[in-house]
């Protein structure tokens, strides 16, 4: 069962995200709902995926290392970073032109990292999948991309101020979770 509901979780995830991008036309006819929509199917894929891959159970091929776990947690500064900078528009958004989902591949490479377990490679693989197939789909639309106008320098710090919060808040949620983030 709980490999049923992980599945499903990431399936309903992918298909939320690619609503938009694969059949627009549909997506559109819902207007303003349509967002509420998305928001409740991603909220409930998220359940799904926690509940499915805390009762997955399979083989397990490397486990956590103090150097893994160290590289992990850089790893997860700098996505987050790309989350909070997309936000702000800082100085790397000009560089990174999708930051968001440059930042989630960052964020399931990093879990893989320290996860060498089959509920992982699942969980996280297939996260990692959707997100390289979001980055396909937007290239082959062919927009062209304007990077924004160079940014003050308060709007960097904000990013990096909003990202040392989320990394602690998400960090406190992990350990509430029964996951030692920390090496």
């Amino acid at each position: 069962m709980a490999w049923i509901l992980l599945l499903l979780g990431i399936a309903l995830w992918s298909g939320a995200h690619y609503w938009k991008r694969l059949a627009p036309d549909s997506r559109a006819g819902f207007g303003d709902k349509g967002k509420g929509i998305v928001a409740g199917l991603v909220i409930l894929s998220i359940v799904l995926m926690v509940l499915g891959y805390r009762g997955a159970y399979g083989p397990v091929w490397w486990g956590r290392s103090p150097a893994l776990v160290g590289i992990n947690n850089l790893l997860m500064i700098f996505a987050f970073y790309l989350f909070a900078a997309s936000g702000a528009k800082t100085w790397i958004t000009t560089k990174i032109k999708n930051p968001q989902l440059t930042g989630f591949k960052i964020w399931a490479v990093a879990h893989l990292l320290v996860n060498g377990d089959l509920a992982s490679f699942v969980l996280f693989g297939g996260l990692l999948a959707w997100a390289v197939g979001q980055v396909i789909i937007l290239k082959r639309r062919g927009a062209a991309w304007v990077p924004p106008h160079p940014v003050p320098v308060k709007k960097e710090i904000t990013a990096i101020i909003a990202t040392i919060v989320v990394v602690i808040i998400v960090m406190g949620i992990h350990y509430a979770l029964g996951v030692q983030p920390w090496g």
